[in-house]
């Protein structure tokens, strides 16, 4: 038998169906794989005894013929997803040990379509980090490594368990959480494949909080199709979160392979940065050969206030999250330092369960939306924001069916190279992504070439609202050209 682990979702799916093999293993091959990849630090916390369990309900049902849309198929959970009975942390000090009684609504709706969970994965603290170094669980090492080099890589963040976990065969597919870039980035740093829905598509109950009018849930696959897959079971309309869309959910997997013929392909002239990297530029031109020989019309417009996202983003972010982090107090639940009073107790346990980078965020956060100050910075990045909206509106009333950019400014750097003396560079890898949360809108992160250095590098597709299907479908002509990339040597055990 071939290394099941090794298998895309849906291989995976379409063998068990086959009766190639059993759910039970499926998932024990998997349990197997995690259990020697202790190097990469991508599980925060392992839940054989129960994905067995579920994987011997999985094959039950397979037998009857009664297999839900993921039957028996293992999956990574983001440690930012309450599940119920098993600890959430969002990796973070703060949250301790804490166990929901309850579970989040995206991962409740891939256990109801048979989904199988290995485990929770390792995520920068509150999903506030592009490398997943500032985890209280410690950084993710990346499976990619440059060639001739050992030097540990990230994995982006803040979804890099998720991104690393996929790239190394630790689960066929995994959830993942998107607030301005943390889905697309890490994928294209890892050679996989994510998706951030539209704003609302998902919903975000039972997610553990950043900033709420940005946060999107998604997925993080092997291919265009495994993501596809997943999205219709993590999609779909939820009364418990108001921001969530009253729409029926598309059958995703319909739009891969389709025609992309007499498309309109935005590419814009202002994220041909000053000092672009050769590799990155030279990547988007084969992307936009590979569409045009696929049919489409590619289309040079303008998206005028793309300069004004990255300080606008961290304005809004900080802020939502310096009021969501309000609720850490060490009062209901997770960890409580003593103090003489109430006052000294809140200081202690926010000092001590915070991280440096989540401490930065509320200080800014609390600072933009405090008297004196709300106006000249909160307001009028929030003003930036519907014009960043409006620019992508006027593409796509021009005909535009989607954009498409890099993904990052780069490949994967190394662990501890930035950001260490000025947050700002670290901030900076945001720079393709964040555009899409301010206006609501998808993206696809696509792997569609290798870097000097034998590095996995990403082209993004940014889509019209509710119009995921049309990325899948560019995103699928891309991964035909390019190919796929896995993780070449297993170093890691």
């Amino acid at each position: 038998m071939t290394d099941l682990t090794r298998l895309t979702l849906t291989e995976a799916r379409d063998g068990l169906k086959a009766k190639s093999f059993s759910a039970t293993e499926l998932t024990q091959a998997h349990i197997a794989a995690v259990e020697k990849a202790k190097a990469l630090n991508a599980y925060v916390l392992e839940t054989p005894e129960h994905a067995l369990k579920q994987a011997a309900a999985s094959d039950a049902k397979l037998a009857k013929g009664e297999a839900g849309p993921l039957e028996g198929l293992p999956l990574g959970i983001k440690d930012l997803f309450a599940t119920e009975g098993v600890r959430t942390t969002a990796c973070s000090k703060i949250l301790g040990n804490f166990v929901p009684p309850y579970e989040s609504t995206v991962s409740g709706q891939l256990w109801r379509d048979g989904a199988v969970m290995l485990g929770k994965l390792n995520n920068d603290e509150f999903a506030m980090g592009s490398s997943n170094e500032t985890s209280a669980f410690g950084n993710v090492v990346n499976p990619w490594r440059r060639t001739g080099s050992e030097t540990p890589l990230v994995p982006g963040g803040s979804s890099g368990g998720s991104a690393a976990a996929v790239a190394a065969d630790l689960c066929l597919a995994a959830t993942a959480t998107d607030t301005g870039g943390s889905i697309r980035q890490p994928a294209a740093f890892t050679g996989t494949v994510g998706i951030k829905p539209t704003y609302g598509r998902c919903s975000r109950w039972g997610i553990v909080a950043f900033a709420s009018s940005l946060d999107q849930a998604g997925p993080i696959g092997k291919s265009v199709r495994d993501c596809a897959v997943m999205l219709r079971s993590m999609a779909g309309h939820d009364p418990k979160d108001t921001t969530c869309v009253d729409a029926a959910v598309p059958d995703y997997e319909t739009a891969v392979g389709r025609s992309v013929k007499g498309m309109k392909i935005g590419i814009p002239r202002e994220y041909r940065l000053d000092g672009l990297n050769a590799e990155i530029d030279a990547l988007w031109q084969q992307g936009i050969d590979w569409l045009k020989a696929a049919g489409a019309e590619i289309v040079e417009i303008s998206l005028p206030h793309t300069r004004y996202a990255l300080p606008a983003y961290y304005i809004v972010a900080p802020a939502e999250a310096s009021s969501n982090l309000a609720r850490y107090d060490g009062v209901r639940y997770g960890l409580r330092e003593p103090g003489k009073d109430i006052v000294e107790m809140y200081e202690k346990t926010r000092a001590a369960g915070f991280g440096t980078e989540v401490k930065r965020r509320i200080m800014i956060g609390t600072y933009v939306l405090s008297a004196g100050y709300y106006d000249a910075y909160y307001v009028r990045a929030q003003k930036v924001r519907t014009l960043i909206k409006r620019d992508f509106d006027e593409a796509y009333a021009a005909g535009i069916d989607a954009v498409l950019t890099p993904a990052t400014p780069s490949a994967a750097f190394g662990i501890g190279e930035k950001g260490s003396a000025d947050p700002v560079e670290m901030y900076l890898n945001d720079i393709f992504t964040v555009t899409v949360n301010m206006a609501g809108l998808p993206g696809l992160a696509v792997p569609a070439g290798l870097d000097s250095q034998g590095l996995p590098l990403g082209l993004q597709l940014i889509g019209r609202p509710f119009d995921e299907e049309t990325l899948f479908a560019l995103g699928e002509v891309i991964e035909q050209a390019a190919g796929r990339f896995p993780v070449s040597g297993r170093w890691w055990g």
